[in-house]
């Protein structure tokens, strides 16, 4: 574990963390639901069994509430408090509602097997906090994905290239100048105006860039 931790990027190896921990707690709520299902009542009898519904709904409310979380921090969401209301609000009965049966099932299977008072009761709230901490670190790890900044144009990075410490420093403008060149030379026809707005050069910068290089102007 500590291998694959070092070998990742921190955003990486903080989803990964963040999944393993959902994952885990899921899991753990999954198996004590349906343990919990095979508890059988006080006056059962000797052949009794748990109906196959019980062990079924005992598996959903952790699938459900895998699902809700996979919206919020997989979806790019609008903007907007509506959009933030949608979202909280759809999450927090599911949310809920897991938390509570996972909580009761838990904490009755605790008892059950004859645990003191102090573990059964706060015992469960271990998964439960584990299962809020890993969804809020998915939240923050999908919002930290949208803010970063979209990839640099080619002829910028070729320029970044040309800046390093190993090569001769480059001209300010020069990543502006190849790319306007590079649009003039497969577009022939193309006006300076034209040549500026696709590029996002100013038109200076074209008619300097064309001159410099023999293009036409």
């Amino acid at each position: 574990m500590i291998w694959l931790s070092r070998s990742r990027t921190p955003d990486t190896s903080g989803r990964f963390w963040a999944y393993a921990c959902l994952v885990l707690g899921g899991a753990v709520s999954i198996a004590a639901n349906v343990a919990h299902s095979y508890v059988p009542p006080a006056a059962a009898a000797a052949t009794w069994r748990p109906q196959t519904g019980a062990v079924i709904s005992a598996v959903v409310w952790p699938l459900f509430l895998f699902a809700a979380i996979e919206l919020l921090a997989k979806v790019a969401w609008p903007g907007g408090w509506r959009w933030v209301a949608i979202r909280y609000i759809g999450l927090l009965p599911v949310a809920a509602v897991a938390a509570l049966v996972s909580y009761r099932h838990l904490s009755g299977l605790l008892h059950f097997y004859g645990e003191e008072r102090v573990v059964y009761v706060l015992g469960p709230l271990a998964v439960d906090g584990l299962m809020v901490m890993a969804t809020g670190a998915l939240v923050a790890l999908g919002a930290r994905a949208r803010l970063q900044p979209a990839p640099a144009p080619a002829a910028d990075m070729a320029g970044d290239m040309a800046a390093s410490p190993f090569r001769p420093r480059a001209a300010k403008g020069a990543p502006q100048a190849a790319r306007a060149v590079a649009f003039a030379e497969r577009n022939p026809t193309a006006s300076t105006t034209v040549i500026a707005d696709e590029t996002g050069v100013s038109p200076r910068t074209v008619r300097r860039a064309l001159a410099t290089r023999g293009a036409p102007a």
